[in-house]
């Protein structure tokens, strides 16, 4: 064969990032959103910011079939329980995005009653602030994600699930 023809027709690459490159834009993300944010997250499905471009328009409401938590508003203890399990069904890898002021650090909520942040009892990857977020900050957080992704090994999924 022609050495050029080689060279304009191969496309060489690790399966690591062919991977990485097939999950960062196909997440399919399940949304937990408890109050005002979770109203916000509807106009991120809508056609102005749309979620679609990334790979990341199969909403689903069941943890097994989800890969990405988006956790949207304040968390009442009452709920953190319901929270935690919906995390653990979700199948590895997985990741967390934390929308807006309440999910991260209880927001103006400052009781008993109210989580001071999601990151106490489950990992998060991403913060998205706000009360509540604009669309196009949850884009942001979204594209953070995907940056994220890209650059992680298959490894640290291999490693972790094997004890």
């Amino acid at each position: 064969m022609d050495q050029d023809y080689i060279k304009s027709n191969v496309l060489t690459t690790t399966l690591e990032s062919a991977i990485n490159w097939g999950r960062k834009h196909s997440l399919w993300p399940m949304p937990f959103g408890t109050a005002c944010c979770g109203i916000e997250f509807m106009a991120v499905l809508a056609s102005r910011t749309d979620l679609a471009r990334f790979g990341a328009e199969a909403i689903r409401f069941s943890p097994r079939q989800s890969d990405l938590l988006i956790v949207a508003g304040r968390i009442s203890i009452k709920m953190m329980p319901v929270l935690i399990r919906i995390y653990e069904q979700m199948p590895e890898p997985k990741w967390v995005i934390s929308m807006g002021a309440c999910a991260s650090s209880g927001g103006v909520f400052d009781t008993y009653s109210v989580i001071q942040g999601i990151d106490r009892f489950i990992p998060v990857d991403v913060y998205v602030p706000g009360c509540p977020p604009r669309p196009e900050g949850v884009v942001d957080g979204l594209m953070k994600l995907q940056k994220k992704v890209g650059k992680e090994k298959l490894s640290d999924y291999t490693t972790s699930n094997t004890s």
